[in-house]
């Protein structure tokens, strides 16, 4: 066993997801959206709505519209050595995002931004009715990319939050940094996935197999609220040419305690990423 790996380089940049959920008639679903073929990372990966902090989400106009203090924003984070303006900033990433690239957003106001551009939304943010709904975001996880990094040399410290679409707007991809859009049951996702239909990262998989144990979008969120989001960092080896990631809990990880149910290790085969045991051992 040795590490052969390129090591990524500089520091983890900050930045938010949102898992969309919804409630349908065969149970839970999850919003992905395809990844354009121009992306540097990850190319026509499906993934959930996000992206890197902006400077303008820390901004003063964007921190006030939040309807929550910052200090309350980050407890519920639970990284005591994050600033709380810098948490907040998390937040508001969040639901920019969301906005921008899945046309949803989630506020009580009663304008929308003009547009979905960076410029639409810093102008509506500037509006003495402006209101972002931090509430609606759940923090979930949080995952870091690995200093030996499998497939990509970027970093980043992405927190995922859960949220709850609203019933009476329509989730749909940007035809920009998106190029489809689908709602799916976690297991069917993952299913297409094995087969090939589909492309997905580590913690795309992983979370989908976490979902796959709930039946219901509230289930799902009351366990987020009932815990404080896991650090996942994965650590990478090489062990007879395979490259693995382990994750916290794994006998090669560096922290004992698990972070999330289903495998501790992925392996990269083909520059795809699959469970050491079966596709079911992702949600059983």
């Amino acid at each position: 066993m040795h590490d052969t790996l390129e090591t990524a380089s500089g520091t983890p940049r900050d930045a938010s997801t949102v898992v969309l959920l919804r409630d349908a008639r065969h149970g839970l679903e999850v919003f992905l959206m395809k990844r354009s073929g121009l992306s540097d990372t990850f190319g026509e990966a499906y993934v959930f709505p996000g992206g890197k902090l902006d400077a303008h989400d820390s901004s003063s106009a964007a921190l006030a519209a939040l309807n929550e203090p910052a200090t309350a924003l980050a407890h519920r984070l639970g990284e005591p050595e994050l600033h709380h303006d810098t948490a907040a900033a998390l937040y508001v990433a969040a639901l920019r995002e969301l906005f921008e690239e899945a046309g949803v957003l989630l506020s009580a106001a009663p304008h929308r931004p003009a547009g979905v551009s960076p410029a639409d939304w810093q102008a509506w943010l500037a509006a003495p009715a402006a209101s972002l709904d931090a509430t609606a975001l759940v923090p979930w996880s949080r995952w870091i990319t690995p200093r030996m990094a499998a497939l990509s040399k970027k970093r980043f410290d992405t927190r995922f939050f859960l949220a709850l679409a609203p019933s009476d707007q329509i989730a749909s991809h940007d035809n920009y940094e998106t190029t489809a859009s689908i709602w799916l049951p976690p297991v069917e996702a993952l299913q297409r996935y094995h087969r090939g239909e589909i492309e997905m990262a580590p913690p795309q998989i992983m979370s989908l197999g976490h979902l796959a144990r709930y039946t219901t979008a509230a289930e799902a969120l009351a366990a987020a609220r009932a815990q404080l989001p896991p650090c996942i960092c994965p650590e990478n080896f090489e062990e007879d040419g395979t490259v693995i990631l382990s994750y916290p809990g794994d006998p090669r990880h560096s922290v004992p305690e698990r972070a999330l149910p289903g495998p501790t290790r992925m392996l990269v085969r083909n520059k795809r990423f699959v469970p050491e045991g079966p596709l079911e051992s992702l949600w059983s």
